[in-house]
């Protein structure tokens, strides 16, 4: 009964403003009559004067008409259908939205409307998607009947890949017939993944192809013309071993880092000493110190810090932080090991610091330096061994042990690398 008197109101009322409308061109008739009367206009002026007016009474009546069916939209409670399907659509975790056969939108999720922010109830949808494959897909849906999936991309404010399926709702009848049912699941986290497998494979590939093409090269070079060259053969076999090690420790970095994302979400729960740790890899480490002529500083804690870890991932934490350190900041002559303490949400944490005096890592570096094959000079990085998995692995390592690396660093006053980690007191164990 209400939406019949509703119904009758803006009957009334669109009369009532065609009646006002018409009102306005016979006025204007006459008045313009008038003026061709008193020689003011002439009769062709007065025609285009009389069109113009009309033209213009005609578009404020139906735009009056338009609005006020977007008041009626909006002033009108929800049904409990509607209700219903809101309570529906919040649920799903993928945007959603529903449609009428017109196009005009029924119900939405929080999702769509992220995605989408311009969905209004009532309105087309079409002008706040804005996406042609969409368009037609909803058209197609509506002619055939048959769902359709259809992928599309955003590249505002940044890259993102979607999937659209798009489907009749059965099973309803009278005014709620010819719904039609769009969800839109996000492939950006897959695409980028896929991304990264790609590029992964492609560096790897190449880092291997580089080793082996020297090793192909030089075995070709001993089994001819330097066959009987002794001194030849003692200088190319020695290139052949650097070559080999260096794709032996690729291969070693490649198989450690797969390891690890494996079971990266598993966290270490055994006590280890860090102190004991840093010791033991600085000490290992003095052979390539003295021959870099660096010193290595260690400040050690009254006591000791202790983690849940796994001892032989965080060796090779501080494996490659303090080898990395003497290789590429041994112009500074001095790498400083430091530990501190930091109170955070729920406990504290343990800061181990690794600082060198050399060169250091222009800004625009740092934010990449853990990803796979990142080197700030490729070519320094081939000549000192690296294969560019260090800090990656670095990376993982501590996220598995619910820590993570920072890099502070300014161009020529060296860097400082810190990995940092939940601090276990000793009486918890």
């Amino acid at each position: 009964m209400a939406s019949e008197d509703r119904v009758d109101q803006d009957t009334v009322g669109l009369f009532g403003r065609r009646g006002a409308m018409r009102w306005v061109v016979i006025a204007a008739a006459l008045v313009l009559i008038a003026f061709v009367a008193l020689g003011a206009l002439t009769v062709t002026y007065a025609l285009v004067g009389f069109a113009v007016i009309a033209a213009v009474a005609l578009l404020v009546a139906d735009r009056s008409r338009a609005d006020d069916a977007a008041l009626a939209i909006d002033a009108v409670p929800p049904r409990a259908d509607e209700l219903l399907l809101d309570a529906v659509m919040a649920g799903l975790p993928d945007a959603a939205i529903v449609l009428d056969r017109e196009g005009r939108l029924i119900a939405s999720n929080a999702a769509a409307r992220a995605l989408a922010p311009a969905l209004t109830r009532g309105q087309r949808a079409s002008l706040a998607l804005r996406m042609p494959e969409i368009v037609d897909a909803v058209r197609q849906v509506g002619i055939s009947g048959e769902p359709r999936s259809v992928e599309f991309s955003q590249r505002v404010p940044v890259d993102r890949w979607f999937v659209a399926h798009v489907a009749p709702l059965g099973g309803l009848s009278g005014e709620r017939a010819g719904l039609i049912l769009l969800v839109f699941h996000d492939l950006t986290p897959s695409r980028r993944v896929e991304e990264m497998r790609v590029d992964f494979v492609a560096n790897a590939s190449h880092e291997l192809r580089t080793p082996l093409a020297a090793l192909s090269g030089f075995i070709d070079t001993l089994l001819g013309s330097a066959r009987d060259d002794a001194a030849a053969r003692a200088r190319f076999l020695a290139i052949m071993k650097t070559q080999a090690t260096r794709m032996a420790r690729l291969i070693d970095d490649l198989l450690s880092l797969s390891r690890v994302e494996l079971i990266e979400h598993v966290h270490p729960d055994k006590p280890v000493d860090l102190v004991a740790i840093v010791r033991q890899v600085t000490d290992s480490l003095q052979t390539l110190a003295q021959d870099r002529g660096v010193e290595i500083a260690v400040t050690p804690p009254p006591q000791p810090m202790t983690v849940l870890g796994d001892r032989d991932e965080l060796t090779r934490v501080f494996e490659n932080l303090v080898e990395n350190a003497l290789k590429y900041g041994a112009s500074g002559k001095r790498v400083e090991v430091g530990f501190a303490t930091a109170e955070v949400s729920g406990g504290t944490d343990v800061l181990v610091s690794v600082r060198d005096h050399g060169p250091g890592i222009a800004a625009e570096h740092l934010p990449r330096l853990t990803e796979r094959f990142y080197r700030v000079d490729v070519t320094q990085s081939r000549a000192e061994g690296g294969t560019g998995l260090g800090l990656a692995l670095v990376k993982h390592i501590l996220n598995r042990h619910r820590g993570r690396i920072s890099i502070e660093s300014e161009a020529g006053k060296g860097a400082t690398f810190t990995a940092r980690m939940p601090l276990v007191h000793s009486e918890s164990h």
